[in-house]
């Protein structure tokens, strides 16, 4: 195919589709003084879905590098003088907003389209800012290789600075993509039961990536999702970076974050979790309920926002009843492992006076203090109560079952998909941060306090 067109003196701009499906652009640069023949600059586009846009945007860049070689005034916007960052934005033309598409979300989806506002940056801007060329972009935004390291944080970095985001994503693959920070199988099958019941009511399919076992070989998650194109990605227990959000975002793929680690960089990344601080405050209150004073804790790492949420609403319970909570009383895991509630179990079942419950940051770390009970010749609960958190199947099936605070996991996984999926469909949500109900359920393993021999 050829296009192109030359009202008055402009510079003629050709895009030519090669045998092996590329797209060849091709611009008009005038007459070399040296040999007096044509000058044309070019760029070959691969084929591919985006290529037909692509090599727009590189007919469009060629263009304007054209006009600024024989018109120097317009390396200076008229507004006066800008560092030599931002002057090239002001000379590559900008497209009127278009009119957004609304497409299916499951089957054959069609391409997604979001109307480009005035002012906002096309991928030519981002090329020549970065001094590479348009299918560079292209190449970066579809998580593509054949880019150096360098040239791609550059390129990462002006999409970032710029709020670059791309109006069409092309046909998305029919898949909502779950991304989780190590596989926690209780959590991660009940997180995923959910999103399948929303997915698959709009004919899409999951899929899953365990991003700590690709950060370990040095693979970048995010990069990997833009090659997969999904309809959209959850992550969950996840803590990313502005960087990984602004590419994502860059490339048209919504994202939801399901029990964010710590805030959502630049609050604006929509995200679901549930009431810890409720679930902690809760589960400290049944503990005084039942007579209970001398209270251990065992927390998670408190730079994650969910364990320090439910450490949180622990004091609050205990300080507003005049306990406390002693730094002696106190341990914080590593992680939220059984390996956490064993070692910490057995210190706190050393102290004297021994606590007389022991209330942790989640049901891992209650089986760890069962096992120390245990170790330590204490019976639960009649010598020791233990209230874990989250209501893993597990502790329905311990000896004795387990008093938890239940997280809705299945329901927190299903508000996501349909969150994601609302963003997919160019849709604003309702509200960017939604908070389910935890509750507590009461079994076996918590009783009235001992009295005090």
């Amino acid at each position: 195919m050829s296009t192109g067109s030359r009202p008055g003196r402009r510079a003629r701009g050709e895009i030519e589709e090669l045998p092996s499906g590329s797209l060849r652009v091709r611009v008009y640069a005038g007459i070399d003084p040296v040999s007096r023949r044509r000058r044309y600059l070019t760029e070959t586009v691969p084929a591919g879905p985006s290529a037909a846009r692509d090599a727009e945007a590189v007919r469009s860049l060629l263009l304007d590098t054209v006009r600024r070689q024989h018109d120097p005034r317009l390396s200076t916007p008229a507004g006066g003088p800008t560092d030599g960052a931002d002057a090239p934005a002001a000379v590559v033309p900008v497209t009127a907003a278009a009119t957004a598409v609304s497409t299916p979300l499951g089957g054959s989806a069609g391409a997604r389209r979001r109307g480009r506002r005035r002012g906002e940056p096309t991928l030519a801007t981002i090329a020549l800012l970065a001094d590479v060329s348009a299918p560079t972009v292209s190449k970066v935004l579809n998580g593509r290789s054949g880019v150096a390291a360098e040239t791609r944080s550059r390129v990462e970095a002006l999409l970032r600075k710029h709020g670059y985001r791309r109006p069409e994503l092309g046909t998305p693959s029919a898949t909502v993509e779950v991304v989780f920070y190590g596989m926690q199988s209780n959590l991660a099958v009940m997180i995923m039961q959910g999103v399948q019941q929303v997915a698959g009511a709009h004919r899409l399919a999951v899929g899953f990536t365990d991003a700590r076992r690709q950060i370990s070989e040095g693979r970048f998650w995010a990069r990997d999702l833009l090659a997969r194109r999904p309809t959209g990605v959850i992550a969950v227990h996840l803590g990313f970076t502005s960087e990984q959000h602004a590419l994502l975002g860059a490339s048209a793929i919504p994202l939801v974050v399901l029990d964010p680690t710590g805030e959502p960089p630049l609050h604006a990344v929509p995200s679901v979790t549930a009431t810890n601080w409720t679930g902690g405050f809760e589960a400290a209150r049944h503990l005084l309920d039942l007579g209970h004073r001398r209270i251990g804790v065992i927390s998670g790492p408190t730079d994650r926002l969910c364990a320090k949420a439910r450490l949180d609403g622990v004091r609050a319970a205990l300080e507003a009843d005049g306990v406390g909570l002693a730094p002696r009383w106190l341990r914080v895991g590593h992680w939220f492992s059984f390996e956490d509630g064993l070692n910490f179990g057995q210190e706190l079942l050393r102290l004297n006076p021994v606590p007389t419950a022991i209330l942790c940051g989640n049901d891992l770390q209650a089986l760890g203090v069962y096992e120390a009970a245990r170790l330590a010749g204490r019976r639960i609960p009649q010598d020791l109560s233990v209230v874990g958190f989250d209501d893993i199947p597990h502790t329905r099936l311990c000896g004795p079952p387990m008093t938890s605070v239940k997280q809705p996991l299945t329901e927190m996984g299903a508000a996501a998909t349909r969150m994601v999926l609302t963003l997919a469909a160019n849709q604003s949500l309702a509200q960017t941060r939604v908070e389910l109900t935890t509750t507590l359920v009461v079994r076996d393993s918590t009783a009235a306090a001992a009295p005090d021999r």
